[in-house]
């Protein structure tokens, strides 16, 4: 699990708690379960209104999306891909046969297997490519449902606010309690505000980073796989894949010389 989203969103709503309770509040006053009620289910309700039901099922994928944690390094993937490829040069892609099906990314072991079995390399890379797009498409409505949760949140806050006004002026009667009794209509629009800019928000723009970053290591890993099957030198493998990632990862593996690839050969 990333804990950066969780400490994240966590971190939020301590300050927004610590920041009103510093200024004398008390905690009481930002329970209201009628407010919950109106923002958050009529939150929920205009969420599932928008979206068909085959996308609103994939909300847990988003989620693990925005708290799960990449489980294969950036290294790891350019080294795998350089041993294939020197494995290739001495024994030939159908001795990669084993050591692709075993291999823990899909896209990868899904590139090998396309090359283990004689797939000529533009068919290669158009089933990659179309992978990739998937992929992106994915992440991507995983993002808006969020993101309209986001959009939503607010007006059902101000809705939740406009409602409890309405009651406050119709009771008029007792001044007394005109005070806090706005206070509470209030709280509404401080529950729609804060989730959004909190919770909803921030997922979508998580799942999008997240996203970004899964379709730049797929695209790295569709030219480790079209390298390989073109029988590249493993050395020029790992320096096309190293330069890759430095540009898009930030990530400059370990330089290693030539010739500690010359038994490729």
């Amino acid at each position: 699990m990333d804990l950066t989203t969780a400490i994240g969103i966590i971190a939020g709503l301590i300050a927004l708690v610590g920041g009103f309770l510093w200024e004398g509040g008390n905690l009481s006053g930002l329970l209201q379960g009628a407010a919950a009620l109106i923002v958050f289910g009529g939150t929920i309700a205009a969420v599932i209104i928008s979206f068909p039901g085959s996308r609103l099922r994939k909300i847990p994928e988003g989620l693990k999306v925005a708290f799960g944690r990449r489980t294969h390094s950036t290294e790891d993937l350019i080294e795998d891909i350089v041993s294939m490829a020197s494995i290739a040069r001495r024994q030939g892609v159908l001795a990669l046969e084993q050591i692709s099906s075993d291999h823990p990314d899909p896209f990868l072991r899904e590139g090998m297997q396309l090359v283990v079995d004689g797939t000529d390399a533009e068919l290669v890379q158009q089933i990659l490519e179309l992978e990739i797009q998937a992929a992106e498409l994915q992440n991507e409505n995983h993002a808006k449902i969020f993101e309209s949760a986001g959009g939503y949140a607010p007006t059902m806050g101000i809705i939740g606010t406009v409602m409890g006004l309405i009651h406050v002026l119709g009771s008029l009667q007792d001044p007394t309690r005109l005070g806090p009794s706005i206070a509470v209509a209030f709280t509404a629009t401080l529950y729609g505000v804060a989730s959004a800019n909190i919770i909803f928000l921030p997922i979508a723009s998580k799942i999008k980073a997240r996203g970004e970053e899964e379709i730049q290591k797929m695209e790295l890993l569709l030219e480790g796989v079209l390298a390989v099957q073109n029988g590249e030198h493993p050395f020029l493998v790992r320096k096309k894949l190293a330069t890759y990632a430095s540009t898009r990862f930030s990530l400059i593996p370990e330089a290693k010389g030539r010739e500690a690839y010359e038994t490729a050969d």
